[in-house]
C-alpha cells in the first residue's frame, strides 16, 4: 500500500504508528506488525533523503518496532507461570491506546477554548466612585433605592429568570444609551425609572442603568422619589 506522507504532519512517532493503522483499516489490538514497521521505516528513509533531522524518538520507536518483529518471528515462549503465550506487541498497543485516548481528549478541549474565545465577558465594574458624586444630584433617592429599584424591575419583567443573551451586530454602548435618554427626556420632560428600560436584553439593560449613573454623576440627570417605595422619576436637568 502506497502512502504519501506530508512533513511534519504528526506530532510524534505514535501519533504516526496511529495514522498508518488507521490507513491500513487495521485493529488497533491486532497490529500487522511487519506492515507497520515497512511503512514506519520508509517515512524515516523519506525525511532522511530530503536531508531532514530525525527526532530520536522517531528512531527509537524504530528500534521498538524492529525488536517486536524479531519475537514475532521467533518460536512461541510460554510464560513460566501461565500456559498463555506472550504478546510482544501487548506494551506497545497500551501506548497507543494511552495516546489515542489522551487525543481524543486533547481535541474536545481545543473545541471547548475555540467556542469560550467566541464568548464575551465583561469585568464587574466598581461603582463607589459614583457614590459621593450621584448623591449630590439625587433629591431624596439613595443609591441603594436605586438599585433595589433595578432589582425589582428584572424581577418583573423576567420572573426572575435570567436574561436572554443574543449576539447582535450593533453593540450597545453606555454613551448610546445616555445619548437616547437625553433624547427622550427632551420630549417628555420627565419619565419614571421604569421606562427607561424598553428593550430586554442583558446588554441593553446594563448599559441603560451604567447610563443613568453615569449621568447622576455629571449633573445631567435628576433623580426624585415622592415617598418611599413610590417610583422613581427621572428628569433631565436645567442646562444653561
Amino acid at each position: 500500500m502506497n502512502i504519501e506522507f506530508k512533513i511534519n504532519e504528526f506530532e510524534g512517532p505514535l501519533d504516526l504508528l496511529l495514522h498508518l493503522i488507521k490507513e491500513n483499516k487495521m485493529d488497533i489490538m491486532n497490529i500487522e506488525i511487519e506492515e507497520i514497521t515497512k511503512q514506519y521505516m520508509k517515512y524515516l528513509e523519506i525525511q532522511e533523503k530530503m536531508n531532514l533531522e530525525i527526532a530520536s524518538e522517531y528512531l527509537v520507536l524504530a528500534s521498538e518496532l524492529i525488536e517486536i518483529k524479531s519475537k514475532l518471528l521467533l518460536p512461541n515462549t510460554k510464560n513460566e507461570e501461565s500456559e498463555e503465550v506472550e504478546d510482544p506487541r501487548e506494551e506497545l498497543v497500551n501506548r497507543l491506546l494511552e495516546y489515542q485516548a489522551y487525543k481524543e481528549i486533547t481535541k474536545v478541549l481545543q473545541e471547548k477554548e475555540e467556542l469560550r474565545q467566541e464568548i464575551y465577558t465583561k469585568a464587574p465594574e466598581n461603582i463607589k466612585n459614583y457614590v459621593d458624586e450621584i448623591k449630590e444630584n439625587i433629591t431624596d433617592v439613595t443609591l441603594n433605592d436605586l438599585v433595589e429599584a433595578f432589582k425589582k424591575y428584572l424581577e418583573r419583567k423576567k420572573d426572575n429568570k435570567p436574561l436572554n443573551t443574543k449576539i447582535t451586530v450593533k453593540e450597545i454602548t453606555v454613551s448610546s444609551r445616555q445619548y437616547e435618554i437625553k433624547k427622550l427626556l427632551r420630549v417628555k420632560g420627565r419619565v419614571s425609572f421604569n421606562e427607561l428600560f424598553p428593550i430586554v436584553s442583558r446588554e441593553y439593560v446594563i448599559a441603560t442603568f451604567l447610563a443613568i449613573l453615569e449621568m447622576a454623576k455629571s449633573k445631567e440627570l435628576i433623580i426624585t422619589q415622592n415617598d418611599t417605595f413610590d417610583d422613581i422619576i427621572c428628569e433631565v436637568a436645567n442646562e444653561e
